[in-house]
Parts: C-alpha cells; sequence; structure tokens
C-alpha cells in the first residue's frame, strides 16, 4: 500500500500542562471537513482531557470517534492499548480521514513512532508528524527540573551539559522528535521569555524544524496537519536519551485522585490548588469541582501555581456534583495525605 493511501496520523506531545487538548480541541472546531478521530492518553484514573474533547464534538469529530487510553503511559502500553485503539478506528464507517493522538505529559514520543512499524498497522496508517508544544514561560524558567535556577543556568551557560534529571530527559525527548514545535502561552512569558526559550528548543533539536509561537491553541489546521514526514521511517535523525533501552517506566511519578466537596466559591478553591503547589512541590493538577450556587462545572488547570479556571459545561440534571481532581508530582514528592488536608478542607466545629 503506498504512503497516499494510508491514513495520516498526528502526534501531539508536550511536557505536562503545555497545552496539548487545548489544541487539539481548536483543530477539532475548525476542521473544516476533515474526518477526524482522537486518542487521548492520560495520566491519572480520571479521563479529564478527553470528556473536554467530547463536549466539543462535531458531525466530522463524533464523540465516538474521540478514544481515550487510561491505562498507563501509550508508549508502554502499546501491545494492550494503542494498537488494538488504532485498529478499532481504523473500521470505522466511515473510516477517519486524520487521526490525532494527544499523549500524555510524560510520554515518550519515539516507541511510539516504532509502534508504527508494528504488522497490524504499518500499511494502513503513516506518522504525518510529530507536534511538540512546550510552555514557554516554564521552558524559560527551567521549570521541568527540581531545581529550577541551577538547571536553567547550566542549560544556558553550557550546550554539552548532560541533563539527568527525568522531567529534563522527557522533554529533550520530546523536542527532538518533533516536526514542529508550538511555544505556548507567550503571553505570560514576555518576549525576553519566549527568546529564551525559542534559543532552549532550538538547542535542543537535532535538526531545523519551525518553531512557533501558539496563543491558546490557535494555529491553522494547514499548518500541523499534512506535513507528509514518514516520521516512522525517519527514527535515526530523531534521537532519544532512551535509544537502545528496551523499556522505559514513570517510577519517578505518581498520581492520586482527590474528591473534593462543593467550593464556596472559585477564588477559594484556587487558593487551594496554589497553596498545594507551593507546600508540596506539585507538577499539575486538573480536573472539575462544583461552585455552592452555580449551575455550571468549573475546570480547574493548574502547572506549578499558575492556576486557570473556568466553567464549562451545565451539570446535567441528576448528575453527581462531586469535584474531582488529579494531582501528579515526582515520587518523592507526593504526601496524598498533605495533599488531601490543603484540598479538603475539615468542616467546622458546630
Amino acid at each position: 500500500m503506498s504512503d497516499l493511501a494510508k491514513i495520516p496520523v498526528t502526534i501531539v506531545t508536550g511536557f505536562l500542562g503545555a497545552g496539548k487538548t487545548t489544541l487539539i480541541r481548536h483543530l477539532i472546531e475548525t476542521s473544516k471537513g476533515h474526518r477526524l478521530a482522537v486518542i487521548v492518553n492520560e495520566f491519572g484514573d480520571v479521563g479529564v482531557d478527553g470528556e473536554i474533547l467530547r463536549n466539543c464534538a462535531i458531525p466530522d469529530c463524533p464523540a465516538e470517534n474521540i478514544v481515550e487510553l487510561a491505562n498507563g503511559c501509550i508508549c508502554c502500553t502499546v501491545a494492550d492499548d494503542f494498537i488494538p485503539t488504532i485498529g478499532a478506528l481504523l473500521d470505522l464507517d466511515p473510516v477517519p480521514e486524520h487521526i490525532l493522538i494527544e499523549t500524555s505529559g510524560l510520554a515518550l514520543p519515539k516507541p511510539l513512532l516504532k509502534a508504527f512499524d508494528w504488522p497490524a498497522i504499518r500499511s494502513r496508517v503513516t506518522v504525518d508528524g510529530v507536534v511538540a508544544l512546550a510552555d514557554a514561560e516554564a521552558v524559560a524558567a527551567g521549570r521541568f527540573a527540581p531545581d529550577i535556577d541551577r538547571v536553567d543556568a547550566q542549560r544556558l551557560a553550557d550546550e554539552s551539559i548532560d541533563h539527568e534529571t527525568p522531567l529534563a530527559e522527557v522533554f529533550e525527548d520530546q523536542v527532538a522528535c518533533a516536526d514542529i514545535v508550538l511555544l505556548t502561552k507567550p503571553d505570560l512569558a514576555g518576549r525576553e521569555g519566549v527568546a529564551q526559550a525559542r534559543a532552549i528548543v532550538e538547542r535542543e533539536t537535532p535538526r531545523a524544524v519551525p518553531v512557533l509561537e501558539v496563543q491558546d491553541g490557535a494555529v491553522g489546521a494547514q499548518a500541523l496537519l499534512g506535513i507528509g514526514a514518514a516520521a516512522e521511517d525517519d527514527l535515526a535523525s530523531r534521537p532519544s536519551h532512551h535509544d537502545g533501552v528496551l523499556e522505559h517506566d514513570h517510577e519517578d511519578f505518581d498520581t492520586i485522585v482527590v474528591d473534593v466537596p462543593e467550593a464556596d466559591n472559585a477564588d477559594d478553591l484556587v487558593a487551594r490548588v496554589e497553596a498545594l503547589a507551593r507546600e508540596q512541590n506539585i507538577l499539575r493538577v486538573k480536573g472539575y469541582a462544583s461552585v455552592r450556587g452555580k449551575p455550571m462545572r468549573l475546570l480547574v488547570q493548574g502547572v506549578g501555581t499558575r492556576v486557570r479556571h473556568q466553567f464549562d459545561r451545565a451539570w446535567a440534571p441528576g448528575e453527581n456534583r462531586l469535584g474531582r481532581l488529579v494531582v501528579i508530582a515526582e515520587h518523592d514528592d507526593i504526601d496524598p495525605d498533605a495533599i488531601r488536608s490543603i484540598l479538603v478542607p475539615e468542616e467546622p466545629v458546630p
């Protein structure tokens, strides 16, 4: 089967909170006739990103074309989850014209590229391109490493430095595998921060790739779809820290799910999430909450102490208005009891 007959796949990767779901949501809503399917790989037990995308389903990308993989990192569960899921999408009628894959923030893209050589799918799909998102402010500040100031200074001063931290390696592997890199949230980084982030990204890319600034996922499908990279046949130009390693794991990271009671107001909940990041060194918080007196559900997305929130949809009649937040931290930093004590305030004693 020629490449022209294969279904193109775009892999969207990027560190935690870089804006992958926002980008895919924009692509769905502006697809202009492309018949899309989406695979969402979440880290944690609660499907937040998948539900966000299903809420914006359109005829060219109906809810049944949006599939969530929540059994672990997509690059670690290729045989059990990814290959069967791709096969199921290819058996849809009508078949998708383009498949988008949103990896978890912890996924390494290269093992996923290698999966496209599996006999069950290699004649039917091709990797049209790998899009890596990088939060410009976070990259400029070096937030993907535990010792921000020290690692940031070393990175800027020494181009040959060997990064040892897991977060840095994930970031570098994602950028090195990319056909295009999007610097997100440039408004928060400012011009100097964007320039610094761009320099860091360009230093990490083994080949010349476009690096674009993107605000709120607003980039046209024509820039991201139809790259024609056939990335599965171009592995040698996409080096990884894990080349030669048979497998990798994510034991450096842990996740817990916290049920949160109805908040008195949105600002109170946001303050608790910010306090959690300050006191417990949390990487990421995402999920939903109920606010007393509000008919709509509150979507919460936190990266470090930066927390964004919005009311995303009305609670359905009879729906349980219990809030649930997924909290992600490095393994040694996670303290479930301390996390719950911050997010779930004690009831006042009468």
